[in-house]
């Protein structure tokens, strides 16, 4: 395993490798265009990796044994933690995933460290509308593990944002079959500003579908729905309430369940 620290023309800053655990410490600052480069010797296989000391571990899913993440800078940084990627010392690491972090119970939409456009690491959100394309309403913010609702725009208020499009659709994908019980939604709750749904309609790759019900809330919104085998949700149909705010959002997924056992 390998993780690089890149410039805009591809010229090496900083990097580390090693079998077991990758532990890199840059110490200068990251300018525009900067690239961080992870390679991973296996795909179809869970590695843990910290992109940033001010982030979360995130726990993925490789099914590509390189993934280049570009540092945020100006408009991308607003749906980030503002120390994120900042200073003159920055901690990254990787390392594979342990058994008894794979199989055991937890949020298996999470994915701090999702991009927008990516393919390749897992679970990965995307959407076929994203507010004037500004990344504070992007689908990533929906699986980056934040939970604040009470406002909306930059950190921690990112959320998925639907432009007022009656025909919104997020796709929740996880690049394997998982099994689940449980799923939350966290809509956003800066009220008066937003408005609410009241209706949405989870489908899933083995073709079921199940109509959840919703209402003006600041907590989250929980349904015990059990599938196995599940590679993809998708979250659309969604009724807005009859509030004449415009604004409908979501700030989070969460999908709680465990990896299968081969």
């Amino acid at each position: 395993m390998s993780l690089g620290v890149y410039d805009w023309m591809g010229r090496l800053k900083a990097r580390d490798e090693d079998a077991e655990q990758v532990v890199l410490a840059f110490e200068d600052v990251y300018e525009e265009g900067d690239m961080i480069k992870l390679r991973v010797p296996r795909t179809e296989a869970h590695y843990v990796v910290r992109m940033d000391d001010t982030m979360d571990e995130a726990l993925v899913y490789m099914t590509k044994n390189e993934l280049d993440f570009e540092i945020p800078f100006e408009e991308r940084k607003k749906s980030y933690n503002p120390k994120s990627f900042t200073g003159k010392r920055h901690y990254l690491t990787c390392r594979p995933a342990e058994d008894y972090e794979i199989y055991g119970y937890r949020n298996l939409a999470k994915n701090g460290m999702d991009q927008h456009g990516d393919r390749g690491c897992y679970p990965h959100a995307s959407a076929n509308v994203e507010t004037r394309g500004e990344s504070v309403f992007a689908a990533r913010n929906a699986i980056d593990g934040v939970v604040a609702n009470r406002s909306h725009g930059s950190w921690p208020y990112e959320s998925w944002g639907i432009n007022k499009r009656q025909d919104a659709q997020m796709l929740l994908e996880f690049g394997r079959p998982v099994d689940f019980d449980q799923i939350v939604l966290w809509t956003r709750a800066d009220f008066p500003h937003d408005n609410w749904w009241v209706e949405a309609e989870l489908s899933f790759s083995d073709g079921t579908r199940e109509i959840v019900k919703m209402e003006k809330s600041r907590k989250p919104h929980r349904f015990q729905i059990k599938r196995k085998n599940i590679t993809w949700i998708r979250l659309g149909n969604l009724v807005q309430s009859d509030d004449p705010s415009p604004f409908p959002a979501l700030t989070q997924i969460e999908v709680y369940g465990r990896e299968p056992r081969l």
